[in-house]
């Protein structure tokens, strides 16, 4: 029996400051009364807003008359609606500098140690920008010319833009604006096409002439979504700039950055550009999603999503407002109306592309440490494993199993045994996984590497500016850069690992240092001086220069250069290693990649990248999760127990029970560091790692049929308290706990030395997951006991849960019998479903080869509804039926009909035994 103690809870305010801190953990979810905030900034917005369109409306100042702004302009702005004019991070702005842009200038003093980065230099409300000078209709919406009469202050201004609207959808709305006379670069993503204009759409959109803005509203609240007037447009070649105000502080997404899930929009600059960097704070990290989700006032949502691909930044400031800047390409948006968050994601997913199914095996616990040395030691791992009889799925070998670190060899003493252990893995119903770098050795004898020798006779790597194949170094070396754009590339990936996978049949492909890596900035000739490399502006990219630890933006690819598809180079590699594994096993393909873009998770999962044994580090992973699953890839985790540095017993504890509920599972360490993995450690802790581990396995009937939603409809796997609870402000700012689908409610121990935690339960009932001891909340925060071997999983009422008998493996585990949970609600009623097939063929659902079943209870009868059969399911029985939150001790319990034994404790659990149901089957169970 559990004791839980009420905690006093108010309402969320956005984080303060993003300062890492150890003690993490221990604070608070962010609390405020909103009531006021809502009112005084709305205000504030309206009055500002309409003086600002009054303003907007006078006569734009002639060109050259740019230059002092009336102090009476610039101190009427208010602080928090001040737009920077002049964002180079690498100059020191002075009065004469902005002033040279037509700008205002007021110098602050500015904390020290503050990020923040409050603007001295910042737009008069009368800046020049582009004029609306026709709005015709088309056949999907609007098309119309915009005209920059004054030229802005970035060289080859565009004077002319062509502005597109389609009203695609109820609930989709698409805008672009680009050159209007000549094409430029646009992302060559496939994105679902219109073919008639939308009927009813839930949202408005009004136009501002002159200056040109957007105003977007929402029909049912008339709540203003975008307004594109508050800030100058700005379209030169190299730099493209629109604003807008927010209806709202609660933002999410934007990756890749280590943040909060819920943002600061006190001053904040977020860079997008892929980067090979260890997860910091304040950093362009490995991937690169333009992607918001935004929570409105009463609980309805939106997403915006900008298709580019160029370097960017985003800017976020208190007014609330936000600042897409980028240095190429197109505005291209997408806007999602909801109008709740679930549906919000599901719209963006329809736009960039379903998650794949993984296979079952997938789900499993993987094992992985860059540091072996043997594969007999990596070997000696998998037994420990089985000796100990704690469930394996997958093991990893990391680069050390090359020779002399070159793709698609295996060092041959130390690794000799490596395929002897692939075909052990394989007997025992275990997968194999291996790392593969883009980056190929080019310092090899001519006719000694074939991979190499093949692709510069293909001609499929990346070039210079001079027509030469672009050499950088990695960990083998001097090397060269797939061309990923490149259609023959992918047929030479193919081959290559089909080569290798005649020696060592993998199962799985770890795709790493993808950004592209390079231990040199550009290249070892350095980039020329040019356009790319050295471009007007340069976002506040991590290294200061595009070029730094990649290659060089200039580099020429077959679709473009690198400085449009630099971004881009991890998705590309993830869609040709995919369709590689389909090639060369016909099954599902398993990918890890590293460096993400907007659709990768069609083709790959991703973990969060080269974190640290640190407590703060593991409370990081749980925002990256939960970004992940926004962005449209739910195989996502950390390093389970961190990558470097050397764990403890406690801390490789409680991330192996917070590990065990990452959509993706796999604990992975650093070379020389202590091992880490479940067997390593003490009796005691290894059991509470392998108990934790079991109930994973456990709940792989369920996690498998979260992860088939998100592949048919975009549904999230890990997802946010206020999805499912959108009208509850307080889970807005929580990021400490989170779910599986809209039903299991995971609240792990985040700190050191403790034995209970705290979590908050909005309003309903919740079932203890071990127990089904009931707690009633009406929106409150409980501490909970947390010894070391728990961690806290409850399950929300109305919810019905499959699982199944853990094995040592998911193979084993879904040969066992199945367990159902049934959560009542307070009207007695549940609901749950079921997806069966026999987790690792091609497009199972497609094609009919799967098994979807219903449950539900209503009137004391639960009921078990076939609405698909397949083969798999025969061989599945139906054990045991337990029922949570039965208030009154049955008389007696029938299984279609016939009377059968059931026990009942005084928590309110009934639990009926013994069934051997055929899964394949229907049937009834009711109590009375």
């Amino acid at each position: 029996m559990k004791s839980y103690q009420k905690l006093a809870t108010d309402l969320p305010q956005p984080p303060d400051a993003y300062a890492e801190e150890e003690s993490i953990a221990r604070k608070p979810p962010y609390h405020r009364q909103l009531s006021t905030w809502w009112l005084c900034v709305g205000l504030l917005m309206v009055a500002v807003l309409l003086s600002g369109v009054t303003l907007w409306m006078l006569k734009q100042v002639p060109g050259d008359q740019l230059g002092q702004t009336p102090p009476e302009k610039c101190s009427a702005v208010p602080e928090p609606f001040r737009f920077d004019c002049y964002p180079e991070w690498s100059v020191v702005v002075t009065k004469e500098l902005c002033e040279s842009r037509g700008c205002c200038f007021i110098e602050r003093v500015q904390p020290r140690g503050n990020r923040s980065t409050k603007p001295w230099c910042f737009y008069p409300p009368d800046f020049p920008s582009y004029t609306l000078e026709s709005l015709n209709q088309t056949e999907l919406g609007m098309v119309g010319l915009l005209r920059r009469k004054v030229k802005a202050y970035y060289p080859r201004d565009i004077e002319r833009l062509q502005l597109s609207v389609e009203f695609e959808t109820d609930t989709r709305l698409h805008i672009k604006i680009t050159d209007s006379t000549s094409p430029r670069y646009e992302v060559p993503l496939e994105v679902p096409r219109a073919t008639k204009r939308a009927e009813n759409p839930i949202y408005s959109l009004e136009f501002s002439k002159e200056p040109f803005g957007l105003l977007l509203r929402r029909r049912a609240s008339g709540a203003v979504l975008l307004n594109t007037t508050v800030a100058p447009l700005i379209f030169a070649d190299q730099f493209l700039q629109i604003s807008t105000v927010l209806p709202s502080i609660f933002l999410y997404g934007l990756g890749e950055h280590r943040s909060h899930f819920l943002h600061s929009l006190d001053w904040r600059t977020l860079t997008l550009w892929a980067r090979d960097v260890p997860p910091m704070q304040f950093y362009n990290l490995y991937g690169v999603h333009p992607f918001y989700l935004l929570m409105e006032e009463g609980g309805a949502a939106h997403g915006v999503f900008l298709l580019n691909s160029n370097a960017m930044e985003v800017v976020l400031q208190p007014a609330p407002a936000l600042t897409w800047r980028t240095i190429g390409g197109v505005l291209d948006f997408y806007i999602f109306l909801g109008p709740d968050p679930n549906m919000v994601i599901q719209q963006y997913h329809q736009v960039i592309g379903f998650p794949a199914m993984p296979p079952l095996w997938g789900l499993g616990f993987h094992l992985c440490r860059w540091g072996y040395g043997t594969s007999n030691e990596t070997w000696q791992t998998v037994k420990a494993m089985r000796n100990y009889q704690i469930p394996q799925d997958a093991q990893w070998n990391d680069i050390d199993y090359m020779e002399g670190y070159r793709d698609f060899t295996y060092e041959p003493e130390k690794f000799d045994t490596l395929p002897q252990l692939v075909e052990d893995l394989h007997k025992h119903g275990q997968h194999y996984v291996m790392i593969t770098d883009p980056a190929i050795s080019s310092s090899n004898p001519p006719g000694s590497y074939w991979p190499y020798d093949e692709g510069l006779r293909r001609g499929i790597f990346i070039n210079t500016t001079e027509g030469q194949t672009l050499i950088g170094q990695v960990w083998p070396g001097l090397t060269a850069f797939p061309d990923f754009s490149n259609p023959d590339t992918s047929q030479w990936w193919l081959e290559n690992l089909n080569r290798f996978h005649a020696l060592v049949p993998f199962d799985g492909l770890w795709i790493d240092m993808n950004e592209p890596s390079n231990f040199k900035d550009g290249s070892v000739h350095g980039c020329p001086w040019g356009e790319f490399d050295n471009p007007p502006y340069v976002p506040a990219v991590l290294g200061g220069s595009l070029s730094s630890k990649t290659t060089c933006a200039s580099a020429k690819q077959r679709v473009s250069v690198h400085y449009n598809l630099h971004n881009l180079y991890g998705l590309m590699e993830a869609k040709a290693t995919a369709s590689a594994l389909i090639q060369i096993r016909g099954k599902r393909p398993f990918v890890i990649s590293r460096s993400t873009f907007p659709s990768q998770g069609r083709y790959s999962g991703h973990w969060l990248g080269d974190n640290r044994s640190k407590w703060s580090d593991m409370y990081w992973s749980i925002p990256g999760v939960l970004n992940f699953n926004l962005f449209g890839i739910p195989l996502v985790g950390a390093d389970i127990c961190g990558f470097s540095g050397t764990t403890t017993e406690e801390l490789c504890t409680r991330w192996t029970q917070l590990g065990a509920f990452y959509p993706f599972a796999r604990n992975h360490n650093y070379l020389n560091d202590k091992a880490q993995d479940p067997a390593a450690f003490s009796s005691v802790v290894r059991t509470a790692m392998k108990e934790v581990l079991l109930t994973r396995y456990a709940l792989l009937p369920f996690l498998y049929t979260l992860f088939h939603r998100a592949h048919l409809q975009g549904h999230t796997v890990a997802r946010p308290l206020f999805f499912e609870f959108p009208q509850d402000e307080i889970t807005y700012s929580i990021d400490k706990q989170f779910l599986w689908g809209r039903s299991l409610l995971v609240t792990p121990v985040l700190e050191p030395g403790v034995d209970s935690v705290t979590g908050y339960f909005p309003r309903g009932v919740w079932y203890d997951y071990y127990t089904g001891t009931s707690v009633n909340s009406s929106g409150e925060s409980l501490k909970m006991a947390a010894p070391l071997d728990h961690i806290n999983l409850h399950v929300r009422e109305g919810a019905i849960l499959p699982t199944q008998k853990p094995g040592s493996t998911s193979w084993v585990s879904s040969r066992n019998p199945l367990r159902l949970i049934a959560a009542l609600s307070q009207n007695a009623s549940a609901w749950g479903d079921l997806f069966w097939d026999d987790g690792e063929s091609l497009e199972t659902f497609e094609k009919g080869a799967y098994s979807y079943l219903v449950f539900n209870v209503t009137q004391n009868v639960f009921t078990s509804t076939v609405l698909h059969a397949n083969v798999e399911a025969t061989y599945i029985t139906v054990d045991t039926l337990t029922v949570y939150g039965v208030r009154d001790e049955p008389s007696r319990v029938t299984v279609n009909g016939k009377e059968n034994p059931f026990s009942y404790l005084d928590n309110q659990v009934l639990t009926v035994s013994h069934l051997n149901l055929k899964l394949s089957q229907g049937f009834s169970i009711r109590w009375q």
